[in-house]
């Protein structure tokens, strides 16, 4: 029997007794691995340094090695996310309709857990410790399958948080971490029917096109975001040029950050000039359209690989467009239906660009940066959902649940 298999098995069997637990029994278990993360920092930090030194074997970025890296304060900042996850309404058992029918019988709609959920995701070991935070306190089991960059991190952690689970009400064996870095394991967690309930890929578009082309359990998407924000006419300028600069600059290498800035002509011809020099300064790296290049210069021309592309970097494309009507129609042809943006004065304009235009989050006058669990109010995301069916947006705690109907009768039988 394979790795994936037993530990789907194992986490499978969990999942049922994780259904059963309480409110208290899930936070209980929650406060044990946080407190557990942080007493055992040293022998996390230092499974951490191995990765760290083959990332620099491998010759991987160093935004990638930002985003790898373990420190005592990260580590601090992991185990806070799962205290407030402890904070968190629990959704399970909530009643979301109740109806009873002309024959009797009460019917009640509620939240149960969707059982075990497989996670597919990249070099990020918080991911590991967000996962299993919000996975456990909705009453799943979970699978997971971290990049390889991760591994001796992701390794140390489930061992960590494992040790501390044996000390509560929740099954250690519903968290379990396949540690294979072969591609065969992540094709056969996508073939779990039977086992796995759902699987959701966190991570670059690649990963994400991987699952949804190749899995046969349910998928939810999320993830890839090719973001605009468009300027429109009546644009305030300090607005537009801090909205902008926050979505590109602030952190480039997550999905929420803006690839494209839509600029409409009236304005670009009034500011687009010191907007690029801004970015320049910023050190990002600009492609336009020729009218961009024309009123801003010092620009690579951009290509239409360049707008269906999520950079995750310092590089951004411009495009003055004509009107609302053109931004919207290159939002449409470019958007991953991640985040979209509008900077306008007019209230007419916003309220069209909010109605017409198809993404899980759509912003006027703000950054698409706020795209996330922990600015939603959700606490830490399982990731952002891209798709229309089960969830959207960032995935709280509800989004990792499903519905039971229960009825209750007295001896009705149907004619």
């Amino acid at each position: 029997m394979s790795e994936v298999i037993n530990k789907a098995i194992l986490a499978k069997e969990a999942s049922i007794k994780m259904a059963k637990l309480t409110t208290r029994q899930k936070n209980d278990a929650l406060k044990a691995m946080a407190d557990a993360l942080v007493k055992e920092q040293a022998a996390i930090i230092k499974a951490n340094e191995e990765d760290l030194v083959r990332g620099r074997q491998s010759g991987i970025s160093e935004s990638l090695l930002d985003r790898l890296t373990l420190t005592e304060a990260r580590i601090a900042g992991i185990a806070e996310g799962l205290m407030q996850i402890v904070e968190l309404p629990d959704p399970i058992g909530d009643v979301l309709e109740e109806a009873e029918r002309p024959n009797g019988l009460m019917i009640r709609k509620l939240r149960v857990p969707l059982g075990l959920i497989g996670i597919i995701y990249e070099a990020r070991p918080n991911v590991t410790v967000d996962a299993a935070g919000l996975c456990l306190k909705s009453g799943n089991a979970v699978l997971l399958r971290g990049g390889s960059d991760a591994l001796s991190s992701n390794k140390k952690i489930i061992e960590v948080l494992q040790q501390a689970l044996s000390q509560t009400a929740v099954p250690p064996d519903a968290l379990q971490l396949v540690t294979s870095s072969d591609r065969s394991s992540v094709d056969e967690m996508l073939r779990l029917n039977g086992l796995l309930d759902v699987v959701i890929p966190r991570g670059g578009r690649m990963l994400i096109q991987t699952v949804v082309q190749n899995a046969t359990v349910p998928v939810i998407e999320t993830g890839a975001g090719v973001c605009h924000t468009f300027l429109d006419e009546t644009a305030d300028p300090e607005k537009a040029l801090n909205i902008a600069v926050n979505a590109k600059v602030q952190r480039p290498s997550v999905c929420n950050s803006m690839e494209t800035l839509l600029v409409h002509e009236e304005f670009a011809e009034a500011y687009l000039p010191g907007i690029a020099q801004t970015f320049r300064a910023l050190g990002v790296e600009l492609r336009g359209c020729a009218k961009s290049i024309r009123i801003a210069g010092e620009m690579a021309e951009a290509t239409e690989e360049d707008y269906s592309t999520e950079y995750n970097d310092y590089i951004l494309n411009v495009k003055v467009v004509e009107d609302l009507d053109e931004a919207l129609a290159h939002i449409r042809r470019f958007s991953t239906m991640h985040s979209e943006c509008i900077v306008t004065e007019k209230s007419e304009h916003a309220a069209r660009f909010l109605q017409e235009v198809d993404a899980a989050a759509v912003f006027h006058n703000a950054s698409t940066r706020f795209t996330d669990g922990f600015e939603f109010g959700y606490g830490a995301e399982i990731g952002i959902s891209t798709q229309k069916l089960h969830a959207r947006g960032p995935m709280g705690l509800p989004a990792l649940t499903s519905t039971k109907f229960m009825i209750y009768g007295n001896g009705q039988v149907r004619e």
